[in-house]
């Protein structure tokens, strides 16, 4: 890890923030909330999760999200006092590059550049084979192509118009969640007005498993732990939109709380209905368990509902993935640490080169996924895995350094708009979770194969900048106050 840089953002107590040239402060609480939202819930709770209930059993899957909310929450905290203090496009990998140094910033920004370049591709795919259920006739690539000129056309119009994509996409997320819960959670209660009658578990009887509350041992929790952090990636792009924000001071902390309480509510509320009503033993990936659920309630069509949802879910986190790609790339340009054409605005203050060449990687890794699944596709799945993991270090080792060195400069810590609690016990806690999680990672024989190309990319980026830009780089002129 380099010496923290001598240059430290220096953070406002009060007013907007700085506004970054051309960019525009267009989105408020309601866009950040939903843009997190849109990251963070996808085919991983809804069609993951049972897989996750297999391997845990269903109290030590419910133990798992309850762990990764907390995660998230620690994580976020550290992340709220970064944006509040300085909101700028890109945050989390300037405030790297400020606050630890400017190698690290560069490579947490192509750590998280290539992880949803690689998720944009993934989702296309998704969602062009769950198309077919209604027209098996369409080839999967023409959907491909159609999903990728909504999104694009999303991102270019203007950051408020995306904002608005973005939460009405993830509304309907939500509301199969919400429905999820109040409808499963009823059945539970024996309120069943839709169904024929049959069997239907009362409470938690399924938590009482043949072998013990943990079936698989505790170690089966521990690998989901792993797996669960996966799933709550996302949460972070609230930093990333920290530059087009309205009010960053109010809008950012507000959105913060909101989101982890929905996050916490959604996830542990809709993994112990599913976990309650589906034997674990049951429960796997032939099948979302969100239609599982809704059929055994008696719910009218419940698959095609749940096809739509998904779908939607999909194009929701493709749609927040391109959006913090574009920004990033923009970011790494405003640094001087990428081509300076991809920092070119549209009149609408959309870096549409770096939109441009984000949706040409999505697109290449989305060939990948068919040409060369087991060799270069591997590769790019696996640095994107471990990529969620560094990128959370890389926010906590910064607010760490960041809050050292404002103290250290005579900053008045009560005085700041929004501050992170029990410092510095937050960003170690965080930082030493996040390890403990790379660790197991390398015991896990199904992801293992994340350290073995996640770790050489990471040098790999660092080599490559200290070649081209020397050991201490450049800074941009946006940030030295």
């Amino acid at each position: 890890m380099e010496s923290p840089s001598p240059l430290t953002l220096e953070p406002k107590t009060a007013g907007p923030g700085p506004t970054q040239p051309g960019l525009r402060r267009s989105m408020g609480p309601r866009h950040l909330v939903m843009i997190a939202m849109g990251g963070v819930i996808g085919s991983g709770l809804f069609l993951s999760s049972g897989y996750t209930i297999s391997q845990a059993g269903p109290l030590g899957a419910v133990l798992a999200y309850l762990v990764g909310a907390f995660v998230v929450y620690l994580v976020m905290a550290c992340l709220g006092e970064l944006a509040v203090a300085y909101p700028v496009s890109g945050a989390f990998h300037i405030y790297a590059a400020r606050s630890i140094g400017p190698a690290t910033g560069f490579a947490t920004a192509w750590l998280y550049w290539l992880c949803w370049a690689v998720a944009i591709g993934s989702e296309f795919t998704a969602s062009g084979l769950l198309m077919q259920r209604w027209f098996p006739d369409v080839e999967v690539w023409v959907w491909c192509l159609v999903f990728a000129a909504v999104l694009f056309g999303f991102n270019a119009v203007s950051s408020k118009f995306f904002g608005e994509s973005e939460f009405w996409f993830a509304i309907v997320k939500v509301a199969a969640i919400i429905g999820l819960i109040v409808l499963g959670g009823a059945a539970l209660f024996g309120f069943r007005p839709l169904s024929d009658g049959g069997s239907h578990p009362f409470l938690f009887e399924n938590f009482h498993t043949a072998g013990g509350l943990f079936p698989n041992g505790f170690t089966g929790v521990l690998v989901t732990v792993l797996a669960v952090f996966y799933a709550f990636s996302g949460s972070e792009l609230i930093g990333v939109a920290a530059g087009e924000t309205k009010d960053p001071g109010t809008a950012i902390p507000k959105a913060m709380r909101t989101t982890v309480i929905r996050l916490l509510i959604f996830f542990v509320g809709a993994i112990t209905v599913i976990a309650a009503t589906i034997p674990y033993t049951e429960v796997g990936l032939d099948e979302s368990p969100f239609v599982t659920v809704f059929s055994s309630i008696g719910i009218p069509f419940a698959a095609d509902i749940m096809n739509f949802v998904i779908i939607t879910a999909l194009l929701s986190a493709g749609n927040s993935g391109l959006f913090s790609c574009a920004r990033m790339l923009y970011s790494l340009a405003d640094e001087g640490h990428a081509p300076q054409a991809l920092k070119k605005l549209t009149r609408r203050g959309i870096p549409l080169t770096a939109l441009s060449v984000s949706m040409v990687g999505g697109i290449a890794s989305l060939v990948s996924s068919v040409v060369a699944p087991e060799t270069v596709y591997l590769v790019l799945v696996s640095v994107a895995g471990f990529a969620v993991v560094g990128v959370w270090m890389s926010i906590t080792a910064s607010h760490f350094f960041h809050r050292r060195a404002f103290v250290r400069n005579g900053g008045d810590v009560a005085a700041l708009a929004y501050k992170a609690p029990l410092f510095p016990l937050v960003p170690i806690l965080a930082f030493t979770l996040c390890v403990i999680s790379l660790v197991g990672i390398a015991l896990d024989p199904n992801q293992v194969a994340a350290l073995y190309f996640g770790v050489p990319f990471v040098a790999a980026c660092y080599g490559y900048f200290h070649l081209r830009h020397g050991r201490k780089g450049t800074v941009s002129a946006s940030l030295r106050g």
